[in-house]
């Protein structure tokens, strides 16, 4: 089954961000996950307004996904967004489907 990496961004140094988002393209590939949105145009329906960037990467498990993001090279790059006043993020993985059937 699909699962879904699901990121909400906030960027306060581009220059610094950039150093993570030029890398994690290629790590995404490299785990199989497949961009279904990166940045573009979005609205808020309901919740904070902190964020302003968003992305939704699909893979092809649960498992593959959590491989990817707790992986040394993700980790590495993750580390340049994590840095003091890069910018901020919530993420999450989650399972496609309804599992609530």
């Amino acid at each position: 089954m699909a699962a879904y990496w699901i990121s909400r961004c906030k960027i306060d140094n581009p220059v610094e961000y950039k150093k993570y988002t030029d890398l994690v393209p290629g790590i995404i590939a490299k785990y199989g996950g497949r961009v279904q949105a990166r940045g573009g145009r979005f609205q808020i329906m309901e919740g904070t307004d902190k964020f302003t960037r968003f992305v939704v990467i699909e893979f092809d498990s649960f498992e593959q996904a959590v491989k990817c993001n707790q992986s040394p090279e993700y980790q590495a790059a993750a580390a340049y967004r994590r840095a003091p006043g890069a910018g901020e993020v919530d993420q999450i993985i989650v399972d496609g489907g309804d599992a609530t059937k």
